[in-house]
């Protein structure tokens, strides 16, 4: 069992690093977290309040945090099954998060990867998405912290989707030993 955890504040490119990755090898697949709330879907998997509950109680939460008035959660079953059919792709934002993943699939060999940007691209992003709450994703990323434990880190400004795609599937072969 293998993943990539692409850490990151908004804007840094996860989605599209992400689909570059799934471009160059299908069996990278963004894993979809669980959503509660309102605003994008895409990339969600949307849930309910009484379906969280329920994941809560029965501790199968690995993360979760609130965003942009919704909750966001990595649930163990959804990401177990992910592991076992692909090479599931997690986005995350906390440092935090990172170690809970981490800790919660122990046998998993995971490419911990730092995406970042200047915040000047990031605005650009952020803007050009047409979200709608551009000022409350500027804040968020002025609050991610540098992750320290990141097995590689990417300038997205200066590294193309594609070339970091590379970079990261370098990685992932190396951590399997089968670089080739």
């Amino acid at each position: 069992m293998r993943g990539v955890i692409l850490y990151g504040p908004p804007a840094s490119g996860k989605d599209t690093v992400t689909s570059a990755l799934h471009q160059l090898d299908d069996r990278y697949q963004q894993f979809r977290r669980l959503k509660v709330g309102q605003g994008r879907i895409a990339g969600y998997r949307m849930s309910s309040v009484a379906e969280l509950a329920a994941l809560r109680a029965s501790g199968s939460v690995v993360w979760e945090n609130r965003r942009y008035g919704s909750v966001y959660v990595i649930d163990a079953p959804g990401l177990r099954q992910q592991l076992h059919e692909q090479i599931p792709v997690v986005h995350v934002g906390q440092v935090n998060a990172v170690d809970a993943v981490r800790e919660a699939f122990p046998d998993a060999r995971w490419t911990v990867v730092a995406l970042t940007c200047p915040r000047n691209v990031a605005e650009r992003r952020i803007v050009e998405r047409q979200t709608g709450d551009a000022a409350e994703r500027l804040r968020a990323w002025d609050q991610t912290e540098r992750l320290p434990t990141a097995g590689l880190t990417i300038d997205t400004s200066e590294a193309s989707p594609g070339m970091a795609a590379e970079l990261i599937d370098q990685a992932v072969r190396r951590s399997e030993g089968t670089a080739e």
